[in-house]
């Protein structure tokens, strides 16, 4: 490798790496899939561990609540030379658990005329002088949020899910289009295409490791999650999206809020997207909100091929989140082994040993 070659400035590099982070946002297959059929063994290319120094980049952050604090913190640690400067929500309280907790883990101080609240919260963000949008409010806003971002020709990253509807995903898409042909990144918050040990075994299986693909199942059964009790003085409008998880409008239910982490990796190692699906669900337990606590899918691709997908949030049941996906040669949980029919280990990831001596048991790349 030439280590001599001279290192691209920062705004080079995200603008030249536009198209790379647009399949983060949307899916690998279109790209992958064209690839010939060489016998070349395939590699997907390397993340860098941090963002190429260079002059400072700004990142504003839309919604305050704990992922979007935590996308803030990945934001920062993820090179030199990047602030988080301005932060919006629709509540006050959530900005200033931000500035809080930003200010403990990273010393990072918020100044007061960057903190903005309310529904438009998000245009003071975007007009503050920012380069980045990290888009973290409640999954209903997100397709609004992004149109603006690109609007005014800032770089994005959009938490999962990037809409609850079709028409949002539609919008999305068309933004998207905008985003590309501007030379803007956009970069979604489907991690696993991030980690080094799920991108090892899609290379694997890339590369023939269990035979032409058959079909997968995918899983992802926990139990309830958070919900908040509503208080004297709320609005309608202030108790749901202080519940935005519980209901459908806000959140996409819990296949697309929650279950599309497995649901997307399938689609990545199958390179292509299912054609038609046919599921149930139900709705027992749940005590807030309209979600339903269950849904079972099967998902066909245009060729016939299946796979079958399971959600719960239930408790008091057995828990298990992942995939399997399953070739003409073996078998594989798409990050770390791959068997045979036998049950034989075929291939193993090896991961990084921490100071301790310890395995790390996640590998990612902040994206």
């Amino acid at each position: 490798m030439d280590h001599n070659h001279k290192s691209p400035s920062r705004r080079r590099f995200i603008s030249n790496t536009a198209g790379m982070a647009m399949l983060g946002a949307f899916g690998a297959g279109s790209l992958l899939s064209s690839c010939t059929s060489r016998r070349t063994e395939y590699r997907t290319p390397a993340f860098p561990d941090t963002a190429p120094d260079g002059p400072p980049l700004k990142a504003g952050l839309i919604g305050c609540g704990g992922r979007g604090t935590g996308a803030a913190s990945n934001f920062i640690n993820a090179g030199p030379n990047l602030e988080l400067t301005a932060l919006g929500d629709v509540f006050q309280h959530r900005i200033d658990s931000c500035r809080e907790r930003l200010r403990e883990r990273h010393g990072v101080e918020i100044a007061d005329e960057n903190c903005f609240t309310g529904f438009d919260a998000y245009k003071q963000v975007i007009d503050s002088g920012v380069d980045i949008i990290l888009c973290a409010a409640p999954p209903h806003f997100r397709p609004l949020h992004f149109e603006a971002a690109v609007q005014a020709r800032k770089h994005c990253f959009l938490e999962k899910p990037v809409s609850v509807d079709p028409w949002g995903s539609r919008s999305v898409m068309a933004t998207g289009k905008m985003a590309e042909s501007a030379g803007l990144s956009v970069v979604a918050g489907t991690q696993y295409r991030h980690m080094r040990d799920y991108v090892a075994a899609f290379d694997m299986v890339k590369n023939g490791a269990i035979g032409d693909l058959v079909s997968a199942n995918c899983y992802y059964n926990i139990g309830a999650l958070w919900h908040v009790n509503r208080q004297p003085g709320w609005s309608d409008m202030e108790a749901m999206v202080r519940n935005w998880l519980n209901w459908c409008w806000l959140s996409g239910d819990h296949i697309v809020e929650q279950h599309i982490h497995q649901i997307d990796v399938l689609n990545w190692f199958f390179e292509k997207y299912p054609a038609k699906a046919t599921g149930f669900g139900g709705r027992h337990h749940r005590p807030t909100g309209d979600q339903f606590d269950f849904f079972s899918i099967d998902f066909v691709f245009d060729d016939g091929r299946h796979y079958q997908s399971m959600c719960r949030q239930i408790n008091g049941c057995t828990n298990y989140v992942g995939q399997w996906l399953y070739g003409t040669k073996g078998y594989t949980n798409c990050q770390n082994q791959i068997f045979d029919y036998d049950g034989n280990l075929l291939w193993e990831y090896d991961y990084p040993v921490e100071g301790t001596g310890s395995e790390m048991s996640r590998v990612a790349v902040n994206p």
